[in-house]
């Protein structure tokens, strides 16, 4: 080969090849790679579970969701804000919002936010009516509230909240309007503790592997390990008293409602004014006549 043929040796880089220097700054100046954020979890996330299951109705659920979104705080919103509450998209909330509206369980008043009707109260009627634990309980609150001049509550347990299925009330004790239908967490309240204990132990060890527990007042209990003690003193003693940690000022008391069968389905509960009801006072006074009630109760459910 001539010396006119023939190319001089290279140690240049590739024009592939980043420089040296690029490359050393790319590495400081990207630092360590960052992990991902979580998804957000919504109401229609929850739906994910059931993705492939030729036998649920998604548009149902849908709906559903729609409905749950309307609260206390939040008794109108439009198309927007229940999409981002929700998690479903505008074109689905539009469709339920539609259907609802036409069936008459909700309804614009300006066109664009959106209320529940009076027809939904159907829906809950059907429900207290024809539940033989709320008929049963009802009387028997009253007569403990005409007896005593206290509030007294039925409680059940739906997922990791307890829902009120039966309540009288005399005075305002909580800042929150309770009634029924009103969901309350368990993990803080005297009814909750007691609708906790009374689960198997799998069903305890997973609920304290998923539940956030978020301090209400400076008494809550936030940490696993004294909740599960508190749960395993609850089902040795057969009551749960809860002093102040869902609310400052509240103090409450719940006994186990068994059916014949021996199986829980319900909690009974006095709650009231921590100043004028001591403790000393709710379990000497006020634990005979709570146990008895829920005797009573559980007797009628045959």
């Amino acid at each position: 080969m001539s010396l006119a043929t023939r190319r001089p040796a290279t140690t240049s880089i590739p024009p592939s090849s980043p420089a040296p220097q690029a490359e050393a700054h790319d590495r400081v100046s990207d630092g360590p790679a960052s992990a991902p954020a979580p998804a957000k979890q919504t109401p229609a996330s929850s739906l994910d579970i059931y993705c492939g299951d030729p036998n649920f109705m998604t548009s149902l659920a849908r709906g559903l969701i729609v409905i749950q979104a309307f609260t206390q705080q939040t008794p109108q919103m439009t198309i927007s804000q229940l999409s981002l509450k929700t998690g479903l998209s505008r074109a689905a909330v539009r469709r339920c919002l539609y259907t609802l509206t036409k069936l008459g369980f909700a309804g614009a008043e300006d066109g664009t936010r959106y209320g529940l009707r009076p027809r939904m109260l159907t829906l809950s009627n059907t429900y207290t009516a024809s539940n033989a634990l709320s008929t049963s309980a009802q009387p028997i609150l009253e007569r403990m509230s005409a007896a005593f001049h206290e509030s007294f509550s039925v409680a059940t347990l739906d997922g990791d909240d307890i829902v009120y299925i039966a309540r009288t009330s005399v005075s305002r004790v909580m800042a929150v309007d309770l009634h029924i239908g009103s969901r309350l967490p368990a993990y803080c309240t005297s009814m909750g503790r007691v609708l906790l204990a009374y689960q198997s132990p799998e069903q305890i060890e997973q609920y304290l592997a998923r539940a956030v527990l978020t301090p209400h007042t400076t008494r809550t209990v936030t940490t696993a390990d004294k909740l599960a003690m508190l749960l395993r003193n609850t089902r040795r003693n057969g009551y749960a008293l809860v002093d102040q940690e869902y609310e400052v000022g509240l103090r409450s008391l719940a006994v186990p409602v068994f059916s014949p069968t021996g199986r829980i389905v319900a909690t009974l509960n006095l709650s009231g004014s921590a100043p004028r009801m001591p403790v000393y006072d709710m379990q000497t006074k006020f634990l005979p006549h709570l146990r008895n009630a829920a005797n009573e109760l559980g007797s009628l459910l045959r």
